[in-house]
Formats: structure tokens, sequence, C-alpha cells
């Protein structure tokens, strides 16, 4: 099983310009080896940035993408993985959210689709990171 990040899931609904194509590609990929899944930060964080009439889940099973709640093992390492990153002097522009979609990711998947990599790479050591890129 496969999570998917927010940044990834706006590109192809938003139909983002850059990395639209190359993000729908990634999804299908992944989605022809494994299943893949959102958690409640992606569903919220999603929400928030489209318009209040899409059925987000619907839209979800219509591309074969599955939502799976965080379990609280999950939830529980978010909250140690963000008290450490202030504790280093983490910025703010890092949310909870974050922290809750690669626990999510580490404890209940196999890996995550993200642009996110050098955060995850840095804060979910071991956890495999799938990045969708351009052609140059």
């Amino acid at each position: 099983m496969i999570a998917l990040d927010s940044s990834v899931l706006l590109d192809i609904l938003i139909g983002d310009p850059v990395y639209g194509e190359v993000s729908e590609i990634c999804i299908g990929d992944a989605l022809a080896r494994d299943e893949v899944v959102v958690c409640d930060a992606v569903v919220a964080e999603v929400l928030a940035m489209l318009d209040t009439q899409v059925d987000l889940m619907e839209t979800l099973a219509s591309i074969g993408v599955r939502y799976e709640a965080t379990q609280e093992a999950a939830a529980v390492r978010a909250g140690h993985m963000n008290k450490r990153f202030r504790a280093r002097g983490g910025k703010r522009e890092r949310v909870v959210a974050d922290f809750l979609i690669g626990a999510h990711a580490m404890l209940q998947c196999d890996g995550l689709i993200t642009r996110d990599e050098g955060f995850f790479r840095d804060y979910f050591k071991g956890l495999k990171i799938v990045v969708p890129k351009p052609a140059p």
C-alpha cells in the first residue's frame, strides 16, 4: 500500500501545468503495482484548497485511490516528531498535517508519493519516497 501526499493529489485535481501530468502518471504507475491511499490529513488539506462543491471521496474512488484513517500509533508518532521539530527550532511553515502524513505512510504503508522529498527523507528515515518529476 502506498500513501499519497496532498501536493501530488492537488497537482492532478487542479491540473497543475508543471506537475499535473507527471503526478497523474506517477499515481497510475503506483496503482498498477499496489493500492494507493490517502489519510485524514490529506483529505482535510485537499478539501481546504478545493471548491466546496467537489465530492472528494467520490473523485478519489473514481481514480482508484482509497481513504485509510490514521491509526493511533501513527498519530502519536506524528505528535512526537512535531515536538522534536519545534525543539530543533523548526519553522511554523511545517504543520502537524505534514507529520501525520509522514507517520501514516511510515507505519501503515510501504511508501509515500510526494513532491516534498527533503522534509520526508529528513524526518521519516527509511520511508520509501516516490517523487513525480517533470521531464527536463
